[in-house]
């Protein structure tokens, strides 16, 4: 398996701008495809927007790290581009038939070289996998968010994953400066397998009325010496994208300790998912 260079990322919400910043920023060709109206617009001003104020911070010119960043990275809606690929990364909704569909038409373009990463949160890689006729270049690359900021990436292999791919994406991973972690293909792998109970639980917590949401956060920042309270970081995540896991952790593991908090459930019914929609456990004001 030669050396990955050209990069596609499909999906342009918060997870696949990051990853395509950062590709970019380590010097990568990278294409970016999604399909939803305003979606590539609102990518492009929030790479600018990201790049420029790394850029401020490390004392560099914003300006010229924003066209360089820019001048790497192309916006589509045809899944063509990814015809001359090494690496294509899926970012789209956490929900297993979207992927194995998205799967299926990214095998169908990629080349035989390619490798098809995942950033699923907790889906199985061996699943996704299967909707491919390469299931060994299949993989799991779970960045974490912010991508641009934080340092692990999850490398998970899937049951036929084959280690020169494994191999692949650690380099690649290093090349960005981050940190690959290797885990096996179970639901929620390691980070949100023990992540998103703790997050259900502060939701039990609001839910009980054992405390406030300030309450809550204040301990598990100040008590537990977390950057931020699980509330809050629920609602960076996404509410919408907690359940989601925590649904994956329940049915595919079988336990109720993963059984998500009726509160998240009638939250993210009631569209309340956090910083993406300016409400969530806290207000953000209109989005």
């Amino acid at each position: 398996m030669g050396a990955i260079d050209r990069v596609g990322v499909l999906g342009a919400g918060t997870m696949g701008n990051g990853i395509a910043q950062v590709f970019a920023q380590a010097g990568r060709p990278v294409s970016v495809v999604d399909t939803f109206p305003g979606a590539l617009d609102r990518a492009r001003a929030g790479i600018e927007k990201s790049v420029r104020k790394m850029a401020e911070k490390a004392g560099k010119s914003p300006d010229e790290e924003a066209k360089a960043v820019l001048g790497r990275i192309s916006f589509g809606a045809d899944l063509a581009v990814f015809e001359g690929c090494d690496l294509v990364v899926e970012a789209i909704v956490e929900d297993p038939a979207a992927k194995d569909a998205a799967f299926r038409k990214i095998d169908g373009v990629a080349p035989a070289r390619a490798v098809l990463a995942s950033n699923t949160s907790s889906i199985s890689i061996t699943r996704i996998a299967a909707a491919t006729k390469r299931p060994g270049q299949v993989v799991g690359m779970h960045f974490m968010n912010p991508v641009p900021l934080m340092k692990l990436v999850e490398i998970v292999r899937g049951q036929l994953t084959t280690d020169a791919t494994a191999a692949a994406v650690v380099e690649a991973t290093k090349a960005l400066g981050k940190v690959p972690v290797e885990a096996n293909d179970f639901p929620g792998f390691v980070s949100n397998r023990i992540l998103m109970p703790m997050i259900n639980e502060a939701v039990f917590c609001l839910h009980e009325g054992v405390a406030t949401r300030e309450a809550i956060d204040e301990v598990m920042r100040l008590g537990m010496n977390h950057p931020m309270g699980p509330l809050a970081l629920a609602d960076l995540v996404g509410n919408d994208v907690c359940l989601a896991i925590l649904e994956v952790l329940h049915r595919d593991l079988g336990d109720d300790k993963y059984r998500p908090c009726p509160l998240l459930r009638r939250m993210v019914a009631a569209g309340l998912l956090g910083r993406k929609s300016g409400r969530g456990f806290y207000e953000y004001g209109s989005k």
